[in-house]
């Protein structure tokens, strides 16, 4: 049996969306995960009685506090022991939770995970990812998004081999293709960073590296591992977010722009640290509060963060 947190008072739409989320979620059959909600229990427990949420799967854990947006990571989780994020800290790094998952203050997550339950060993630096939706169907992965925006070629070296088992493991493909995001195809293209990194993944036997790849080629089927820095990951998340919007606004109807939707995907994980940690977009909505739990309980079950350690001391 599985322990899975859940942040019910992160998101902007917390706790009504994570509750209903989880009826979503506690609806599929065969759900072997015992799900802590950790919030304020005046608000929660009036919303599990109106959504009929009574399972012997659930159980409460009061936090008197909340960490708002805007609010300095560090110092409100140090300020705050009694929010609902530090709480599920501090059930994971006492090894009573297996995952948490939170929609809540992004930096205070990142600071949790970095500090509370640290970095596997080895791992130069952790890092997030999201998921690219393939015109062919398939799914990819690009690292970093934003947590390193400046980055050293052994610290991209290492975020290919975290992409690689996390596009094994969770996204089911057997052989990832990897490749550097690039502005040229050809080796020895792009700024000194990426020149850099070339060699190192040429030469990195943990992967399948094909060599450099464009912005244009990220949605076709180029590579299933996008390799780069966080700055420019970040622009390319947040270009690849509108797409979904625009299609809203111009009223495109079609399935493969609906891929684009974050809610889809849920959140995105924090590979590299020691427990399955995932982040949420703050206007989540239950659909993703569901995928989040999914997410969370998939990584737990294929036991990504041991595979990384694993593969890292290899």
């Amino acid at each position: 049996m599985m322990h899975i947190g859940i942040d019910m008072m992160g998101g902007d739409y917390a706790p009504l969306e994570a509750v209903k989320g989880l009826q979503t979620f506690l609806s599929t059959p065969d759900n072997n995960v015992i799900i802590h909600c950790i919030g304020n229990e005046e608000e929660i427990q009036p919303l599990f009685e109106q959504y009929q949420i009574s399972s012997p799967q659930i159980k409460v854990i009061h936090a008197a506090e909340i960490i708002g947006y805007h609010e300095h990571p560090t110092k409100a989780l140090k300020d705050k022991p009694q929010s609902s994020i530090a709480i599920g800290f501090q059930m994971l790094a006492g090894g009573e939770l297996d995952a948490f998952i939170s929609a809540g203050n992004t930096g205070a997550m990142l600071v949790g995970a970095m500090f509370s339950i640290k970095p596997i060993e080895g791992i130069l630096r952790p890092t997030i990812s999201t998921i690219v939706p393939k015109l062919n169907g398939d799914t990819g992965v690009l690292l970093d998004v934003g947590l390193n925006a400046d980055c050293k070629p052994e610290q991209l070296n290492q975020f290919a081999i975290l992409g690689n088992l996390y596009a094994k493991h969770i996204l089911q493909i057997p052989e990832p293709k990897v490749a550097l995001m690039n502005v040229g195809e050809e080796e020895g293209k792009g700024n000194l960073l990426a020149q850099a990194t070339y060699p190192l993944l040429k030469e990195n036997k943990h992967i399948h590296f094909v060599g450099n790849m464009e912005g244009r080629d990220m949605f076709l089927d180029k590579a299933d591992v996008m390799v780069c820095d966080g700055f420019t990951g970040n622009i390319l998340l947040k270009m690849a977010e509108s797409v979904y919007d625009l299609t809203l606004k111009r009223g495109i109807q079609d399935a493969y722009f609906e891929r684009f939707h974050y809610e889809n995907y849920g959140g995105t994980p924090v590979l590299g640290v020691s427990k399955p940690v995932i982040i949420g977009h703050g206007i989540s909505h239950a659909k993703a509060f569901k995928n989040m739990i999914s997410l969370a309980c998939k990584m737990v079950e294929h036991d990504i963060c041991g595979k990384i350690a694993e593969e890292i001391l290899k």
